[in-house]
């Protein structure tokens, strides 16, 4: 039967394949008391061997498309299947109760788990109680001779159905064969969100219940430029979003024409494209797609694909290859914004109550606890510098007494190094990235010490509303074109332009194309966004003139009292193919 969906759009691109649905199967089981103890350790070791064969495979995968650092997690999985000791009392736990192979390995594994997880001052073993979790599942699903889903063994084209897509599961997927993917939660910058624009795949989120509509192998139309879905779509339909899909090629290829071309607007004035990373290997990326500079290298997945904190000469390396790669054009790093829901299993930070609001980022970076990581990010960057057009950029900065304290660290270290004879460049630019409405208030005394602002609307957004972006309850609070943001915004651009600095955005919606014509008009300066979106935005930039969208932006920031009014009063100045 034909249903329609209607989700967020996310990620562009139109797609028609059959379902592989991304979902847990049922792994419950009964007890069961066995006579023959001999037949069920076969049984045992059957599935042990096949979990380490499927975890091979995985791992192989893994190394192949992130690289040995990211694939370590499955090491430790084949570790967990090695384990002599584990596995031991699982079989002792056959003999000697006489039960079923899930029922000892069960009972075995909740004892290791709640003996890892009960280590509070060890957050390293607590990490392992997760490993010991995930294996178990493995194993369990191997005796009920149920597959569990695995993302990397698609080979077929496919749209990928899911609840909500982890970053491991995207780091699966070959989009070679994966052409969208479809989940029930999430919205535009979600992770799954930002991958799959990185990625190109067409997505469609927070359809709701779209795991419960689909089967697998059930034909789905995906359009992620309209947000909708069609689950066994008519022939006519799949016609419809095929040519959507070949409208949306031509469209790309015409935009690739501008790869080499100046980002100008209708009546001459110049904007900066950039793009944003996470890690050296996104240079290509920025480069393909025509992009100026490099807006937001986000650091932390250093941190993340790590097994310990990297040291001063590891981010040296991976700081010159992003340099370098970009051939002299500017590059903006983020110092590590650790914390909120991006955690360091080697990095014990205390339990928040609500880590978005907690100790994260530089709050983390300029205390004593951070101290040490900080300095040796702050050396390996001033190292670096001399290979590019560097600039630093502070996270999570509420008052100026903070970004003082990591300025005078900066210093500190630059003297340290030319003390010890390391070139360090002379040109590098600090600046703070407006992510909390405290520092967007107070935009035009930080603008007198700072070389440069760069608003991270996601963050902007959700702290101004009070409203956490990820949860779908309260998602429509999530309003990029709500007066009170575009005011904010506003603030920050005049006060950078009123002391003669420069403003960027690297938060989404830089990058959305309704809001473009907004944020030309308030005379941002740089936009910096998903690789993907740059010779869109450009293209769209042609067809503007500044002094309309001055006027436009003008009149949305004093005249109107909701983002639809902004919107609805949008269509008076610009008008989208």
């Amino acid at each position: 039967m034909t249903e329609m969906l209607k989700g967020i759009a996310a990620s562009d691109g139109v797609a028609v394949a059959k379902a592989y649905l991304l979902v847990e199967p049922d792994l419950s089981f009964e007890t069961v008391s066995v006579s023959d103890t001999n037949a069920e350790e076969a049984r045992l070791e059957a599935a042990l061997e096949a979990s380490q064969n499927e975890l091979s495979l995985i791992r192989d995968k893994a190394v192949e498309s992130l690289g040995e650092e990211a694939a370590a997690v499955f090491d430790a999985h084949l570790m967990v299947l090695a384990d002599p000791e584990m596995i031991g009392q699982v079989k002792d736990a056959i003999r000697e109760k006489q039960v079923n192979a899930e029922a000892a390995l069960k009972e075995v594994t909740d004892m290791f788990v709640a003996l890892l997880e009960g280590m509070e001052d060890n957050p390293y073993m607590q990490e392992r109680a997760a490993d010991i979790r995930d294996v178990t599942k493995r194993i369990i699903a191997n005796l009920l001779g149920v597959k569990l889903p695995n993302p990397a063994a698609i080979n077929e084209e496919s749209v990928v159905i899911a609840n909500d897509l982890t970053p491991s599961d995207t780091a699966q997927l070959n989009k070679q064969f994966v052409k969208a993917f479809v989940t029930n939660v999430g919205g535009r910058t979600s992770h799954s969100a930002i991958m799959a624009r990185t990625l190109e795949i067409a997505a469609v989120l927070g359809t709701n219940d779209i795991t419960a509509r689909v089967k697998d192998g059930d034909l789905v139309a995906v359009n992620g430029i309209t947000g909708e879905v069609i689950v066994n779509p008519t022939d006519d339909q799949v016609a419809e979003f095929k040519a959507a899909g070949a409208a949306y090629a031509k469209q790309k290829a015409e935009w690739a024409l501008l790869k080499d071309a100046q980002t100008v607007t209708a009546d001459g004035k110049h904007f900066e494209l950039a793009a944003n990373i996470g890690t050296p290997k996104d240079i290509d990326g920025v480069n393909d797609n025509g992009a100026e500079a490099v807006g937001l290298y986000r650091t932390e997945f250093l941190y993340m694909d790590s097994q310990d904190f990297p040291t001063e000469d590891e981010q040296y390396k991976a700081y010159k290859a992003v340099l370098e790669g970009m051939n002299g054009k500017p590059v903006v790093v983020r110092t590590m914004d650790i914390g909120g829901d991006k955690e360091l299993p080697y990095f014990d930070l205390p339990k928040e109550m609500n880590p978005f609001l907690g100790f994260r980022a530089l709050r983390i970076s300029i205390s004593e606890t951070g101290d040490h990581m900080f300095r040796t990010q702050i050396r390996a960057l001033l190292r670096a510098s001399v290979h590019g057009q560097l600039r630093i950029m502070f996270p999570m900065v509420a008052l100026l007494k903070e970004f003082r304290k990591a300025k005078a660290v900066f210093e500190e270290e630059k003297a340290n190094l030319k003390a010890e004879g390391v070139a360090v460049a002379d040109d590098i630019q600090v600046g703070i990235m407006i992510e909390i409405p405290a520092a967007a208030m107070l935009a035009d005394q930080f603008a007198k010490e700072v070389d440069f602002f760069s608003i991270g609307t996601n963050d902007l957004i959700q702290y101004t509303m009070a409203a956490d972006r990820m949860n779908e309850q309260v998602s429509y609070l999530y309003q990029p074109y709500n007066p009170s943001i575009l005011r904010l915004i506003n603030n920050v651009i005049k006060a950078a332009h009123a002391e003669g600095k420069w403003a960027g955005m690297c938060g989404e919606m830089a990058g959305d194309q309704q809001a473009v014509p907004l944020l030309v008009g308030l005379g941002l300066d740089e936009f910096s966004m998903s690789a993907t979106s740059v010779l869109r935005t450009r293209s769209l930039m042609k067809t503007l003139d500044t002094e309309k969208m001055a006027e436009y932006a003008n009149r949305a920031i004093t005249e109107c009292a909701t983002a639809e009014e902004v919107l609805e009063l949008q269509k008076e100045y610009v008008h989208f193919d």
